[in-house]
């Protein structure tokens, strides 16, 4: 017998987005370059190397999250540890959306997420660097 999901990731993301701060777009580049602001990029190293980074972000893949801000465990990294903003994105901001809701939860405080993540960053016209070439 399959096993019957009971929390989906519409209600997951809908109680994140109701608990958390979400940045425009326009609000994270008036952010962007700031010493007191870390991006924080938790896509797969894939999707950095095809469409590209912003560049200055700190990249932690979704799955390393807890263990590198958690200063207790063995993982944990530095960036984590400073006293900044911290500014998550994915690719469209749903693994962002949800990553700043469990950040919060465990104490990292100011995070927030960019609306539609990097593909609207990157739409907005905003600074990217690398990427492949969408050209064939």
């Amino acid at each position: 017998m399959a096993s019957q999901i009971t929390l989906g990731y519409q209600q997951m993301l809908d109680e994140a987005l109701a608990a958390i701060k979400t940045l425009s777009v326009d609000e994270a580049r008036a952010l962007f370059g700031r010493e007191d602001v870390l991006f924080v990029d938790l896509r797969d190293p894939r999707e950095l190397e095809r469409e590209g980074r912003i560049p200055g972000a700190f990249h932690c893949p979704r799955g390393m999250l807890e263990f590198w801000i958690d200063p207790a465990s063995p993982y944990a990294k530095p960036q984590f540890q400073e006293d900044k903003t911290f500014v998550f994105f994915c690719a469209a901001g749903w693994r962002s959306a949800l990553s700043t809701y469990l950040a919060q939860r465990m104490g990292l405080d100011p995070v927030a997420h960019i609306d539609g993540g990097f593909s609207s960053w990157k739409k907005s016209g905003a600074p990217v660097e690398g990427g492949k070439s969408e050209k064939v």
